[in-house]
């Protein structure tokens, strides 16, 4: 619990600063009306990541997260991904909506979720290495099933942010745009509950083992 006190002091105090938040005086904008229709967009973007990445970092193990080839798949930024989407969307297709940005979410996002994950796992050499490969497999699956929860929890506020460059670009209103406008627009309540959720979020990540006496 100690460990946490840290973190509860900085996210109560982000609420009082979403809360005390003088308004708009130079501009007369309203607060926007949230995106529902991106929920859905989002949630399956989500899924798609939360069942990818887990399932590349079970087949490949704790080494990937030396792989170069994965390092140079994250290191482009989310703007790059995105442009580069642009200029390949066949004309034909019309202009590109939420297929082309689930594409080019996953694509900015997974290399570096597997990392993420693989640098989580613990090593295998000698064991569970030399026990053969059912006993690799059923170690990563069970590493792998305990870190899922906290991983998504930890990981959500980053794919928040990151959607907000792939939205901009591709001109979509979504979840990382709404949070935007509501920080321009100093909209208190909406940023009051966008602090809400993300402080739920780093709550769920926190570990829940007992410090020791």
């Amino acid at each position: 619990m100690r460990r946490s006190i840290p973190g509860l002091v900085v996210w109560t105090l982000g609420l009082g600063l979403a809360l005390g938040l003088p308004g708009s005086v130079w501009r007369g904008a309203a607060p926007p009306a949230f995106p529902w229709a991106a929920l859905g967009p989002a949630a399956l973007a989500v899924g798609a990541l939360a069942l990818a990445a887990p399932a590349l970092a079970w087949a490949g193990g704790p080494d990937l997260a030396s792989r170069r080839s994965l390092a140079l798949l994250e290191a482009p930024p989310d703007l790059l991904w995105a442009g580069l989407l642009l200029a390949l969307w066949p004309a034909v297709w019309g202009p590109p909506g939420l297929p082309a940005w689930l594409l080019a979410f996953l694509a900015a996002a997974l290399p570096g979720e597997v990392r993420w994950l693989a640098q989580a796992m613990p090593p295998e050499y000698p064991f569970p290495l030399a026990w053969g490969e059912a006993a690799v497999g059923r170690v990563r699956r069970t590493v792998l099933v305990r870190l899922w929860g906290r991983w998504m929890a930890a990981r959500l506020p980053i794919w928040l942010t990151a959607t907000l460059v792939l939205e901009r670009i591709l001109g979509l209103p979504g979840l990382g745009t709404d949070w935007f406008t509501r920080v321009t627009t100093r909209d208190r309540r909406g940023l009051a509950i966008w602090v809400l959720v993300l402080a739920l979020l780093w709550a769920l990540s926190q570990s829940r083992e007992t410090e020791a006496a």
